[in-house]
């Protein structure tokens, strides 16, 4: 290592280049798929630009140096429609989201969470994995909304069962909010809003009391909605401001959060 060097961890350097979240690359480590230099990382590894990192064999293209201050998180918002996953490779060989975003120079793209390949609507993108990380980290307290056509016998007291919440695979799943938006039997639609973005949880919550989500479309991830203008299969890129504005709003969320902590822990029991 070139004396002098400014280093970093691995798991947030791989991460800042947006090669995939710390927590995914720390299983990387784990299973021994890295190496710096030649020899297999160990956790708590420090690099530079300038170190010689694969993975499984495949080298990390697309340096860059700790201290480059141009080097700023882009952000996409892809209207994403049915019949596309969100991963690279399918066995299957089923379409991936990944064939339609621009190419980039350095890192690669990270989408923030998932939809499922029967769910259209907002899929967020990033070359950042911490950015990525901490809009799916549940401490973020970020909503996602959803269209759902519901179909079922839907009544009051189920709607409270949701809002209420339900037991998902041993976890407790619930609705933020829940509202008819309009048509009636087999056409009735739904805005549904959750805190979390585990699998198919929307769909599973309806299907806890009894009722059929034939078509789900998410159209909001915190404050940043689904752009009406924005067709099907196509990709916006939001601008300087408004990424700045999108890492603000999670710092204001953590320390929001820290303080709601802190009076909870301050008026627990002893």
């Amino acid at each position: 290592m070139p004396d002098g060097a400014s280093t970093e961890r691995l798991q947030k350097y791989l991460s800042r280049i947006g090669v995939g979240s710390r927590r995914r690359i720390d299983s990387w480590i784990a299973d021994g798929r890295i190496t710096v230099d030649g020899k297999i990382a160990t956790p708590g590894i420090r690099v530079t630009s300038g170190n010689r990192i694969r993975i499984d064999g495949s080298p990390i293209r697309g340096r860059i140096s700790r201290t480059d201050k141009s080097s700023r998180p882009r952000v996409i918002l892809y209207n994403k429609p049915e019949g596309e996953i969100c991963t690279r490779n399918d066995p299957q060989g089923r379409p991936s989201v990944f064939r339609n975003f621009p190419k980039i120079k350095q890192g690669r793209w990270v989408t923030v969470g998932r939809l499922d390949i029967n769910t259209r609507g907002l899929l967020l993108v990033t070359d950042d994995g911490d950015l990525a990380q901490a809009l799916m980290h549940p401490s973020s307290n970020i909503e996602r909304e959803y269209l759902c056509r519901v179909y079922g016998n839907i009544s009051a007291s189920k709607i409270d069962l949701l809002l209420k919440g339900r037991k998902i695979d041993g976890r407790k799943a619930k609705f933020l909010r829940v509202k008819r938006i309009r048509g009636e039997g087999r056409n009735t639609w739904y805005s549904a809003v959750v805190g979390e973005g585990r699998y198919r949880e929307v769909r599973r919550l309806w299907e806890s009391v009894g009722c059929t989500v034939s078509r789900l479309n998410r159209i909001r991830y915190g404050d940043i909605q689904l752009p009406r203008n924005l067709r099907v299969g196509n990709w916006v890129e939001l601008d300087r401001k408004k990424v700045a504005r999108l890492k603000d709003s999670l710092k204001q969320e953590n320390v929001s959060t820290g303080s709601r902590h802190r009076k909870r822990v301050a008026d627990s029991p002893l």
